[in-house]
């Protein structure tokens, strides 16, 4: 961790953040975003916030550039330093903002990486064994695609996250904002037999005794542990756990869900994000015409 010093005002803006109930996610982008950047800005002799300018500001986004970080890092560290000296504005340490006006390379449109259906026949159809951990492999694959959540979110569900009865999550998603999604019968069979056959043998003393998942430590389900699950169980290529969301959103897209529905089952706060998935799925007809059609 850099040391920054107390003129940055960095600890107060991390508190800040703790207080608005930013995710933990969130909270460690911005203050490693903003220590990146003061690191930067005192090897260029410039010791505090009052010091920084808008061209000190555009040349470390230059040389960031030159440097060649992805575009989509530029524009969240980007993001991040506007955040910041917002804040210090409102504390009233600097008087205005030098980042108000930056601007940054936008991020590229990529379309989402989908789970071919070989593999998707793997995670939630060929048979692991009865071990525990394969209990609870198959019910993560499960969840993961029958409902369509983010990582994070999955390693967040609580024991009292589901709804058994009316089969629903209850999920937690980016900027603490609460969300019920559906899960399917066979998903819901395959939790319950996570809990009531598997989950209290692999329990430590430790072990959070609220969290639905855990890892082989016993320990709360962490992000890595599920992606090194998946890289286990997919011997054949690699699998990342968003992967399975993206894939989730386009079937439903496919077969004719409506977008504000797939936007609402997401947690996507703008519309232009879910219509990512209907040129998808042009694009999915697109090769497979390609692929089948004799003029092609």
């Amino acid at each position: 961790m850099v040391q920054v010093g107390p003129q940055w005002h960095l600890e107060e803006f991390a508190a800040t953040l703790r207080v608005q109930d930013r995710s933990p996610a969130t909270q460690r982008a911005y203050r490693a975003d903003v220590e990146r950047f003061v690191q930067w800005a005192r090897d260029g002799a410039v010791e505090s916030p009052s010091a920084v300018t808008h061209r000190v500001l555009r040349a470390y986004l230059t040389d960031m550039t030159t440097r060649g970080d992805a575009r989509s890092s530029i524009a969240r560290r980007r993001a991040s330093l506007r955040r910041y000296f917002a804040w210090l504005v409102e504390r009233g340490h600097v008087e205005q903002s030098p980042a108000a006006r930056l601007m940054a390379p936008r991020a590229p449109s990529r379309l989402p990486t989908l789970v071919v259906r070989e593999q998707l026949d793997v995670l939630l159809d060929e048979d692991w064994g009865d071990d525990e951990w394969a209990i609870r492999d198959r019910a993560v694959c499960e969840v993961l695609y029958g409902a369509g959540l983010r990582v994070s979110e999955l390693c967040d569900l609580d024991l009292g996250s589901i709804d058994f009865c009316g089969g629903l999550l209850r999920v937690m998603g980016k900027g603490r904002k609460e969300r019920v999604v559906p899960l399917h019968q066979r998903g819901l069979r395959a939790v319950t037999r996570w809990i009531e056959d598997a989950r209290d043998d692999v329990l430590t003393a430790e072990s959070p005794r609220e969290a639905l998942f855990v890892n082989r430590r016993g320990r709360r389900l962490g992000p890595r542990d599920v992606r090194r699950m998946l890289d286990q169980r997919v011997v054949r290529g690699h699998v990342n756990p968003h992967a399975l969301r993206h894939t989730y959103a386009t079937h439903l897209v496919e077969g004719g869900a409506d977008l504000r529905v797939v936007q609402e089952l997401l947690g996507h706060e703008s519309l232009t994000t879910t219509q990512l998935y209907t040129h998808v799925s042009k694009s999915r007809l697109q090769r497979v015409h390609h692929e089948t059609h004799p003029r092609g």
